[in-house]
């Protein structure tokens, strides 16, 4: 029979992992059997330059932090060796991230996560960290605003040399 203390303490790593996943934009549930200590650390040291938090807790832990913040569905995921990456800022920074080490290491598996409260499978995790960063996506919406805008001036500018040919002849 376990300690009143060792219980505190679970119950403590659930309530905190709880918080996590109720303030998190993303997460993603990965399998991390077969990485190296030095991939571990290289994933960690990206993972946290990125403002992403990276945890390996056990799966009955992990499954109770689900029920409390409302993400059941993700328990089906919860078998083998399981890590978990939240983000509270970047949605996509995580799945980025971890997408690339799990093309690099076979072993090294996405499971599944969420993204603004919204359940996504390993594939859905994969189309996310193929989107454009923010800055891009931005560039791009202004560089189709900008060359709307120039085709606009050129037809007015067309348009008032027209008339002034007009004034003039």
């Amino acid at each position: 029979m376990p300690s009143a203390q060792i219980v505190e303490k679970k119950q403590q790593i659930v309530n905190e992992l709880s918080e996590k996943l109720k303030n998190a934009q993303a997460c993603v549930i990965v399998d991390y059997t077969g990485i190296t200590v030095e991939n571990d650390t290289a994933l960690r040291k990206e993972l946290t330059a990125a403002g992403v938090s990276y945890s390996v807790i056990k799966n009955t832990l992990i499954r109770r932090a689900c029920d409390n913040s409302g993400y059941e569905s993700l328990k089906d995921v919860l078998e083998g060796m399981t890590a978990v990456a939240t983000s509270d800022t970047d949605p996509v920074a995580a799945a980025k991230i971890i997408s690339k080490y799990a093309e690099k290491i076979e072993t090294f598996e996405i499971k599944a996560g969420f993204v603004d409260g919204k359940i996504l499978d390993k594939d859905g995790v994969d189309q996310l960290a193929k989107l454009p960063s923010k800055e891009v996506l931005i560039g791009k919406v202004l560089g189709s605003l900008q060359s709307s805008l120039y085709s606009l001036a050129y037809v007015l500018q067309a348009y008032v040399d027209k008339q002034n040919e007009a004034e003039n002849a």
